[in-house]
Protein backbone atom coordinates (compact mmCIF):
# COMPACT_ATOMS: atom_id res chain seq x y z
CA UNK A 1 0.00 0.00 0.00
CA UNK A 2 2.67 2.37 0.65
CA UNK A 3 4.12 1.61 -2.52
CA UNK A 4 1.10 2.41 -4.42
CA UNK A 5 0.95 6.00 -2.46
CA UNK A 6 4.44 6.77 -3.45
CA UNK A 7 3.97 6.32 -6.65
CA UNK A 8 0.23 8.08 -7.06
CA UNK A 9 2.56 10.87 -4.55
CA UNK A 10 5.39 11.22 -7.57
CA UNK A 11 2.16 11.22 -10.51
CA UNK A 12 0.49 14.13 -8.60
CA UNK A 13 3.77 15.93 -8.42
CA UNK A 14 4.37 15.28 -11.73
CA UNK A 15 1.06 16.66 -12.83
CA UNK A 16 1.08 19.45 -10.97
CA UNK A 17 4.88 20.33 -12.08
CA UNK A 18 6.38 23.76 -12.75
CA UNK A 19 5.30 22.60 -16.56
CA UNK A 20 1.89 22.64 -15.73
CA UNK A 21 2.08 25.72 -13.88
CA UNK A 22 3.51 27.81 -17.04
CA UNK A 23 0.82 25.72 -19.38
CA UNK A 24 -1.67 27.45 -16.93
CA UNK A 25 -0.68 30.62 -16.57
CA UNK A 26 0.77 30.44 -20.41
CA UNK A 27 -2.21 30.19 -22.04
CA UNK A 28 -4.11 32.73 -19.25
CA UNK A 29 -1.21 35.05 -20.92
CA UNK A 30 -2.09 34.22 -24.60
CA UNK A 31 -5.66 34.65 -24.54
CA UNK A 32 -5.05 38.19 -22.32
CA UNK A 33 -3.12 39.29 -25.04
CA UNK A 34 -5.21 37.91 -28.20
CA UNK A 35 -8.48 39.17 -25.80
CA UNK A 36 -6.33 42.92 -25.61
CA UNK A 37 -6.93 42.08 -21.33
CA UNK A 38 -10.71 42.24 -21.67
CA UNK A 39 -10.43 40.97 -18.05
CA UNK A 40 -10.10 44.61 -17.03
CA UNK A 41 -11.91 46.60 -19.71
CA UNK A 42 -14.98 44.48 -19.61
CA UNK A 43 -14.76 43.74 -15.60
CA UNK A 44 -17.71 46.41 -14.43
CA UNK A 45 -19.84 45.22 -17.31
CA UNK A 46 -19.18 41.55 -16.43
CA UNK A 47 -19.96 41.95 -12.65
CA UNK A 48 -23.11 43.81 -13.67
CA UNK A 49 -23.93 41.14 -15.68
CA UNK A 50 -23.53 38.57 -13.04
CA UNK A 51 -24.92 40.43 -10.03
CA UNK A 52 -27.94 42.74 -11.35
CA UNK A 53 -31.12 40.56 -11.32
CA UNK A 54 -32.24 40.16 -14.68
CA UNK A 55 -34.18 37.86 -17.08
CA UNK A 56 -31.96 36.32 -19.30
CA UNK A 57 -33.05 36.11 -23.21
CA UNK A 58 -32.09 33.06 -25.23
CA UNK A 59 -31.95 29.37 -24.63
CA UNK A 60 -30.65 27.32 -21.43
CA UNK A 61 -31.40 25.61 -18.30
CA UNK A 62 -30.54 28.01 -15.80
CA UNK A 63 -30.15 31.80 -14.91
CA UNK A 64 -26.97 33.76 -16.02
CA UNK A 65 -26.91 34.01 -11.99
CA UNK A 66 -27.43 30.30 -11.46
CA UNK A 67 -25.13 29.42 -14.01
CA UNK A 68 -22.27 31.28 -11.74
CA UNK A 69 -23.62 29.77 -8.51
CA UNK A 70 -23.53 26.47 -9.67
CA UNK A 71 -19.24 27.45 -10.84
CA UNK A 72 -18.51 28.94 -7.57
CA UNK A 73 -19.96 26.23 -5.99
CA UNK A 74 -17.42 24.01 -7.28
CA UNK A 75 -14.46 27.07 -7.10
CA UNK A 76 -15.21 28.75 -3.97
CA UNK A 77 -14.18 25.62 -1.37
CA UNK A 78 -11.70 23.88 0.78
CA UNK A 79 -8.69 25.39 -1.45
CA UNK A 80 -9.65 29.20 -0.29
CA UNK A 81 -9.19 28.23 3.62
CA UNK A 82 -7.13 25.39 3.27
CA UNK A 83 -5.20 26.39 -0.04
CA UNK A 84 -4.34 29.52 0.65
CA UNK A 85 -3.06 28.91 4.22
CA UNK A 86 -0.66 26.05 2.64
CA UNK A 87 0.56 28.57 0.22
CA UNK A 88 1.57 30.65 2.78
CA UNK A 89 3.06 28.10 5.00
CA UNK A 90 5.30 26.52 2.15
CA UNK A 91 5.61 29.87 0.06
CA UNK A 92 5.42 32.69 2.38
CA UNK A 93 3.84 35.53 2.50
CA UNK A 94 4.66 36.70 -1.14
CA UNK A 95 2.38 33.59 -2.20
CA UNK A 96 -0.69 35.81 -2.10
CA UNK A 97 0.85 37.99 -4.51
CA UNK A 98 1.64 35.14 -7.31
CA UNK A 99 -2.39 34.10 -6.32
CA UNK A 100 -3.49 37.40 -7.59
CA UNK A 101 -1.50 37.30 -10.55
CA UNK A 102 -2.64 33.89 -11.59
CA UNK A 103 -6.47 35.17 -10.85
CA UNK A 104 -5.82 38.27 -13.64
CA UNK A 105 -4.81 35.90 -16.38
CA UNK A 106 -7.34 32.84 -14.94
CA UNK A 107 -9.74 35.33 -16.05
CA UNK A 108 -9.25 35.57 -19.99
CA UNK A 109 -8.87 31.51 -19.52
CA UNK A 110 -11.95 31.08 -17.51
CA UNK A 111 -13.70 33.87 -20.29
CA UNK A 112 -12.03 31.73 -22.94
CA UNK A 113 -13.41 28.01 -21.71
CA UNK A 114 -17.16 29.54 -21.09
CA UNK A 115 -17.10 31.05 -25.11
CA UNK A 116 -16.22 27.57 -26.44
CA UNK A 117 -18.57 25.72 -24.13
CA UNK A 118 -21.59 27.72 -25.41
CA UNK A 119 -20.65 28.03 -28.64
CA UNK A 120 -20.42 24.09 -29.14
CA UNK A 121 -22.77 23.17 -26.88
CA UNK A 122 -25.98 20.84 -27.78
CA UNK A 123 -29.03 19.37 -26.34
CA UNK A 124 -29.13 16.30 -25.08
CA UNK A 125 -31.19 13.17 -25.24
CA UNK A 126 -32.76 14.74 -22.44
CA UNK A 127 -33.75 17.83 -23.38
CA UNK A 128 -31.50 19.69 -21.29
CA UNK A 129 -28.04 21.72 -22.67
CA UNK A 130 -24.65 19.86 -22.62
CA UNK A 131 -21.23 21.40 -23.13
CA UNK A 132 -17.73 21.50 -22.05
CA UNK A 133 -14.54 20.81 -23.01
CA UNK A 134 -15.57 17.40 -23.97
CA UNK A 135 -18.01 18.83 -26.34
CA UNK A 136 -15.96 21.73 -27.97
CA UNK A 137 -12.95 19.59 -28.29
CA UNK A 138 -15.04 17.13 -29.88
CA UNK A 139 -17.19 19.59 -32.60
CA UNK A 140 -15.01 22.49 -32.66
CA UNK A 141 -10.88 20.43 -32.65
CA UNK A 142 -12.33 17.53 -33.79
CA UNK A 143 -10.41 15.28 -30.95
CA UNK A 144 -12.94 12.97 -29.89
CA UNK A 145 -10.08 11.35 -28.33
CA UNK A 146 -9.11 14.29 -26.21
CA UNK A 147 -12.80 14.80 -25.33
CA UNK A 148 -13.44 11.34 -24.00
CA UNK A 149 -9.82 11.48 -21.93
CA UNK A 150 -11.05 14.41 -20.45
CA UNK A 151 -14.55 13.02 -19.89
CA UNK A 152 -13.11 10.03 -18.03
CA UNK A 153 -10.68 12.38 -16.14
CA UNK A 154 -13.75 14.72 -14.97
CA UNK A 155 -15.93 11.62 -13.61
CA UNK A 156 -12.50 10.21 -11.53
CA UNK A 157 -11.80 13.80 -10.21
CA UNK A 158 -15.44 14.13 -9.02
CA UNK A 159 -14.92 11.72 -6.95
CA UNK A 160 -11.68 12.68 -5.79
CA UNK A 161 -11.70 16.70 -5.33
CA UNK A 162 -15.01 17.01 -5.21
CA UNK A 163 -16.50 14.68 -3.22
CA UNK A 164 -14.34 12.46 -0.85
CA UNK A 165 -11.43 15.10 0.44
CA UNK A 166 -14.57 17.56 1.03
CA UNK A 167 -16.48 15.66 3.42
CA UNK A 168 -13.42 14.48 4.90
CA UNK A 169 -11.97 17.98 5.61
CA UNK A 170 -15.58 18.82 6.92
CA UNK A 171 -15.74 15.63 9.37
CA UNK A 172 -12.71 16.51 10.33
CA UNK A 173 -13.11 20.18 11.51
CA UNK A 174 -16.51 19.29 13.15
CA UNK A 175 -14.81 16.43 15.39
CA UNK A 176 -12.31 19.54 16.04
CA UNK A 177 -14.61 21.88 17.22
CA UNK A 178 -18.03 20.33 18.59
CA UNK A 179 -16.42 16.47 18.98
CA UNK A 180 -19.26 15.28 16.58
CA UNK A 181 -18.45 11.55 14.92
CA UNK A 182 -16.94 11.93 11.72
CA UNK A 183 -19.69 8.88 10.64
CA UNK A 184 -22.55 11.49 11.69
CA UNK A 185 -21.42 14.26 9.63
CA UNK A 186 -20.83 11.92 6.84
CA UNK A 187 -24.62 10.82 7.26
CA UNK A 188 -25.56 13.93 7.35
CA UNK A 189 -23.56 15.64 4.42
CA UNK A 190 -24.56 12.32 2.49
CA UNK A 191 -28.22 13.10 2.84
CA UNK A 192 -28.28 16.84 2.45
CA UNK A 193 -26.61 16.00 -1.01
CA UNK A 194 -28.86 13.47 -2.40
CA UNK A 195 -31.69 15.64 -1.01
CA UNK A 196 -30.36 17.85 -3.77
CA UNK A 197 -28.29 16.45 -6.99
CA UNK A 198 -31.28 13.87 -7.14
CA UNK A 199 -32.74 17.17 -8.87
CA UNK A 200 -30.67 17.76 -11.20
CA UNK A 201 -29.11 21.20 -12.41
CA UNK A 202 -31.78 22.86 -11.78
CA UNK A 203 -32.24 21.64 -8.19
CA UNK A 204 -27.93 22.50 -7.91
CA UNK A 205 -28.68 26.03 -9.18
CA UNK A 206 -31.63 26.95 -6.95
CA UNK A 207 -29.42 25.82 -3.92
CA UNK A 208 -26.75 27.33 -4.81
CA UNK A 209 -27.97 30.42 -5.53
CA UNK A 210 -29.23 30.86 -1.66
CA UNK A 211 -25.57 28.87 -0.51
CA UNK A 212 -23.00 30.22 -1.98
CA UNK A 213 -23.80 34.25 -1.66
CA UNK A 214 -24.43 33.58 1.70
CA UNK A 215 -21.38 31.32 2.47
CA UNK A 216 -19.09 34.13 0.50
CA UNK A 217 -20.47 37.33 1.91
CA UNK A 218 -20.18 35.56 5.48
CA UNK A 219 -16.12 34.62 5.42
CA UNK A 220 -15.35 37.94 3.69
CA UNK A 221 -17.74 40.22 6.16
CA UNK A 222 -15.63 38.67 9.11
CA UNK A 223 -12.55 39.02 7.72
CA UNK A 224 -13.25 42.18 6.47
CA UNK A 225 -14.02 42.66 10.07
CA UNK A 226 -10.65 41.52 11.74
CA UNK A 227 -8.72 43.48 8.63
CA UNK A 228 -10.89 46.96 9.58
CA UNK A 229 -10.39 46.43 13.39
CA UNK A 230 -6.32 46.24 12.55
CA UNK A 231 -6.43 48.79 9.40
CA UNK A 232 -2.94 50.53 11.23
CA UNK A 233 -0.84 46.90 10.32
CA UNK A 234 -2.63 46.59 6.93
CA UNK A 235 0.41 48.75 5.21
CA UNK A 236 2.99 46.29 6.68
CA UNK A 237 0.97 43.25 5.90
CA UNK A 238 0.72 44.57 2.03
CA UNK A 239 4.62 45.48 2.21
CA UNK A 240 5.69 42.02 3.58
CA UNK A 241 3.40 40.23 1.04
CA UNK A 242 4.91 42.16 -2.31
CA UNK A 243 8.40 42.22 -0.79
CA UNK A 244 8.09 38.00 0.00
CA UNK A 245 6.95 38.22 -3.86
CA UNK A 246 10.19 39.59 -5.31
CA UNK A 247 12.74 38.93 -2.52
CA UNK A 248 15.64 37.50 -4.44
CA UNK A 249 18.08 37.03 -1.08
CA UNK A 250 17.78 33.11 -1.67
CA UNK A 251 17.86 32.94 -5.56
CA UNK A 252 15.10 31.74 -7.78
CA UNK A 253 15.69 28.58 -6.66
CA UNK A 254 15.10 28.69 -3.16
CA UNK A 255 12.55 31.07 -1.63
CA UNK A 256 11.16 32.89 -4.83
CA UNK A 257 11.00 29.47 -6.90
CA UNK A 258 8.77 28.15 -4.28
CA UNK A 259 7.25 31.46 -3.66
CA UNK A 260 5.68 31.50 -7.24
CA UNK A 261 5.24 27.98 -7.37
CA UNK A 262 2.69 27.31 -4.08
CA UNK A 263 0.78 31.10 -4.98
CA UNK A 264 0.36 29.79 -8.60
CA UNK A 265 -0.64 26.12 -7.78
CA UNK A 266 -2.93 27.23 -4.70
CA UNK A 267 -3.92 30.10 -7.25
CA UNK A 268 -5.41 27.55 -9.65
CA UNK A 269 -6.21 25.10 -7.44
CA UNK A 270 -8.77 27.74 -6.32
CA UNK A 271 -10.23 29.42 -8.69
CA UNK A 272 -9.92 26.23 -11.13
CA UNK A 273 -8.79 28.65 -14.51
CA UNK A 274 -7.52 26.43 -17.35
CA UNK A 275 -9.18 22.76 -14.88
CA UNK A 276 -11.82 22.89 -17.41
CA UNK A 277 -14.63 22.25 -15.01
CA UNK A 278 -16.45 26.13 -14.64
CA UNK A 279 -17.71 25.93 -18.52
CA UNK A 280 -19.52 23.01 -18.01
CA UNK A 281 -22.01 24.97 -15.74
CA UNK A 282 -21.65 27.68 -17.89
CA UNK A 283 -23.25 26.00 -21.31
CA UNK A 284 -26.55 25.70 -19.17
CA UNK A 285 -27.29 29.11 -18.90
CA UNK A 286 -29.87 31.34 -20.71
CA UNK A 287 -28.10 33.34 -22.90
CA UNK A 288 -28.30 35.26 -26.38
CA UNK A 289 -24.86 34.69 -27.02
CA UNK A 290 -21.78 32.61 -25.72
CA UNK A 291 -19.56 36.13 -24.62
CA UNK A 292 -22.28 36.79 -22.53
CA UNK A 293 -22.51 34.17 -20.31
CA UNK A 294 -18.67 34.47 -20.60
CA UNK A 295 -18.10 37.43 -19.24
CA UNK A 296 -20.31 36.79 -16.55
CA UNK A 297 -17.80 33.17 -15.54
CA UNK A 298 -15.11 35.13 -15.89
CA UNK A 299 -16.18 37.21 -12.85
CA UNK A 300 -15.87 34.18 -10.86
CA UNK A 301 -12.08 33.91 -10.73
CA UNK A 302 -12.11 37.78 -9.96
CA UNK A 303 -14.41 36.73 -6.57
CA UNK A 304 -12.77 33.39 -5.64
CA UNK A 305 -9.38 34.57 -5.48
CA UNK A 306 -9.38 38.56 -5.62
CA UNK A 307 -12.17 38.77 -2.75
CA UNK A 308 -12.01 35.48 -0.96
CA UNK A 309 -8.73 34.56 -1.13
CA UNK A 310 -7.19 37.78 -0.73
CA UNK A 311 -8.97 38.46 2.42
CA UNK A 312 -8.09 34.98 3.77
CA UNK A 313 -4.49 35.46 3.01
CA UNK A 314 -4.09 38.74 4.18
CA UNK A 315 -5.63 37.75 8.00
CA UNK A 316 -3.17 35.14 7.70
CA UNK A 317 -0.04 37.40 7.25
CA UNK A 318 -1.69 39.51 9.57
CA UNK A 319 -1.61 36.99 12.47
CA UNK A 320 1.93 35.60 11.40
CA UNK A 321 1.49 32.50 13.05
CA UNK A 322 2.26 30.89 9.80
CA UNK A 323 6.27 31.03 10.33
CA UNK A 324 7.16 26.89 12.03
CA UNK A 325 3.79 25.60 10.54
CA UNK A 326 3.26 22.54 8.57
CA UNK A 327 1.26 21.91 5.56
CA UNK A 328 -1.27 19.74 7.74
CA UNK A 329 -1.86 22.55 10.17
CA UNK A 330 -3.21 24.54 7.47
CA UNK A 331 -6.85 24.28 8.62
CA UNK A 332 -6.11 24.78 11.63
CA UNK A 333 -3.72 27.99 11.05
CA UNK A 334 -6.53 29.76 9.68
CA UNK A 335 -8.78 28.79 12.79
CA UNK A 336 -6.00 30.21 14.95
CA UNK A 337 -5.54 33.71 12.90
CA UNK A 338 -9.04 34.44 12.97
CA UNK A 339 -9.71 33.37 16.56
CA UNK A 340 -6.55 35.22 17.43
CA UNK A 341 -8.17 38.56 16.69
CA UNK A 342 -11.68 37.59 17.26
CA UNK A 343 -11.42 34.88 20.37
CA UNK A 344 -14.01 32.42 20.60
CA UNK A 345 -15.75 33.67 17.35
CA UNK A 346 -13.10 33.04 14.90
CA UNK A 347 -12.65 29.32 15.00
CA UNK A 348 -16.33 28.81 14.44
CA UNK A 349 -16.98 31.47 12.12
CA UNK A 350 -13.94 29.59 9.53
CA UNK A 351 -15.40 26.09 10.95
CA UNK A 352 -18.77 27.10 9.81
CA UNK A 353 -17.78 28.54 6.26
CA UNK A 354 -15.66 25.38 6.10
CA UNK A 355 -18.79 23.23 6.18
CA UNK A 356 -20.75 25.53 3.51
CA UNK A 357 -17.35 26.25 1.53
CA UNK A 358 -17.28 21.98 1.06
CA UNK A 359 -20.70 21.39 0.59
CA UNK A 360 -21.06 23.78 -1.97
CA UNK A 361 -18.16 22.16 -3.58
CA UNK A 362 -19.47 18.56 -3.38
CA UNK A 363 -22.78 20.06 -5.36
CA UNK A 364 -21.13 22.13 -8.03
CA UNK A 365 -18.89 18.50 -8.46
CA UNK A 366 -21.60 16.23 -8.72
CA UNK A 367 -22.93 17.73 -12.04
CA UNK A 368 -19.34 18.05 -13.32
CA UNK A 369 -19.17 14.43 -12.91
CA UNK A 370 -22.49 13.61 -13.92
CA UNK A 371 -22.15 15.59 -17.32
CA UNK A 372 -18.64 14.39 -18.17
CA UNK A 373 -20.71 10.40 -17.82
CA UNK A 374 -23.45 11.32 -19.59
CA UNK A 375 -21.03 12.37 -22.25
CA UNK A 376 -19.39 8.68 -22.21
CA UNK A 377 -22.70 6.86 -22.31
CA UNK A 378 -25.65 9.24 -22.78
CA UNK A 379 -27.58 7.04 -20.55
CA UNK A 380 -30.16 9.05 -18.17
CA UNK A 381 -30.01 5.90 -16.50
CA UNK A 382 -26.64 6.25 -15.71
CA UNK A 383 -26.82 9.79 -14.45
CA UNK A 384 -29.17 8.47 -12.08
CA UNK A 385 -27.02 5.63 -10.57
CA UNK A 386 -24.01 8.30 -10.53
CA UNK A 387 -25.47 10.42 -8.31
CA UNK A 388 -26.63 8.07 -5.59
CA UNK A 389 -22.99 6.69 -5.98
CA UNK A 390 -21.94 10.05 -5.68
CA UNK A 391 -23.84 10.78 -2.21
CA UNK A 392 -22.63 7.08 -1.12
CA UNK A 393 -18.97 8.15 -1.34
CA UNK A 394 -19.74 11.38 0.33
CA UNK A 395 -20.63 9.31 3.70
CA UNK A 396 -17.06 7.02 2.95
CA UNK A 397 -14.99 9.79 2.72
CA UNK A 398 -15.53 11.53 5.84
CA UNK A 399 -14.92 7.89 7.19
CA UNK A 400 -11.54 7.01 6.11
CA UNK A 401 -8.12 8.80 6.28
CA UNK A 402 -7.66 10.46 3.14
CA UNK A 403 -4.00 11.25 2.04
CA UNK A 404 -3.78 8.79 -0.73
CA UNK A 405 -7.65 10.04 -2.10
CA UNK A 406 -5.74 13.89 -2.23
CA UNK A 407 -2.80 12.87 -4.50
CA UNK A 408 -5.02 10.33 -6.95
CA UNK A 409 -8.00 13.21 -6.96
CA UNK A 410 -5.20 16.07 -7.59
CA UNK A 411 -3.68 13.64 -10.52
CA UNK A 412 -6.80 13.83 -12.22
CA UNK A 413 -7.81 16.73 -11.23
CA UNK A 414 -4.61 18.44 -13.30
CA UNK A 415 -4.75 15.86 -15.93
CA UNK A 416 -8.14 17.46 -16.76
CA UNK A 417 -6.52 20.71 -18.07
CA UNK A 418 -4.32 18.95 -20.36
CA UNK A 419 -7.19 18.56 -22.61
CA UNK A 420 -8.92 21.51 -21.67
CA UNK A 421 -5.86 24.09 -22.42
CA UNK A 422 -4.77 22.72 -25.92
CA UNK A 423 -8.76 22.81 -27.08
CA UNK A 424 -8.17 27.00 -25.48
CA UNK A 425 -4.92 27.32 -27.69
CA UNK A 426 -5.90 25.69 -30.77
CA UNK A 427 -9.37 27.34 -30.95
CA UNK A 428 -8.25 30.37 -29.76
CA UNK A 429 -9.36 32.05 -32.71
CA UNK A 430 -12.78 30.90 -32.11
CA UNK A 431 -13.13 32.71 -29.04
CA UNK A 432 -11.60 36.00 -30.47
CA UNK A 433 -13.91 36.14 -33.27
CA UNK A 434 -16.91 35.23 -30.95
CA UNK A 435 -15.60 38.47 -28.64
CA UNK A 436 -15.63 40.90 -31.96
CA UNK A 437 -18.85 39.54 -32.83
CA UNK A 438 -20.20 40.35 -29.83
CA UNK A 439 -18.49 43.50 -29.54
CA UNK A 440 -19.90 44.74 -32.58
CA UNK A 441 -23.41 43.65 -32.58
CA UNK A 442 -24.60 43.76 -29.09
CA UNK A 443 -22.51 45.15 -27.21
CA UNK A 444 -22.18 48.50 -29.30
CA UNK A 445 -25.69 48.36 -29.47
CA UNK A 446 -26.61 48.19 -25.97
CA UNK A 447 -24.71 51.11 -25.47
CA UNK A 448 -26.22 53.32 -28.25
CA UNK A 449 -29.76 52.45 -26.89
CA UNK A 450 -28.69 53.77 -23.25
Amino acid sequence: METIALIVAKISNFVWGPWMLIFLVGTGVFLSFRLKFLQFTQLSYALKLALVPKKGVGIGDVSHFGALMTALAATIGTGNIVGVATAVIIGGPGAVFWMWVTAIFGMATKYGEAVLAIKYRVTDKTGHMAGGPMYFLEKGLNAKALAVLFAVFGVMASFGIGNMSQSNSVAYNIQEAFGVAPWISGLLLAAFTAAVVLGGVKSIAATSSVVVPFMAVFYVTVGLFIIILNLDQLPLVMGTIFSSAFSLHAGFGGLVGTTIRYGVARGVFSNEAGMGSAPIAAAAAVTDHPCRQALVSMTGTFLDTIVVCSVNGIVLVMAGLHSGATTDMAAALTSKSFDLFLPRFGQLAVTISLIFFAYSTILGWSYYGERCLYYLTESKRASLIYRLIFSIFIFIGATVKLSLVWDISDAFNGAMAIPNLIGLVFLSGVIVSQTKEFNENFLKKERFNK
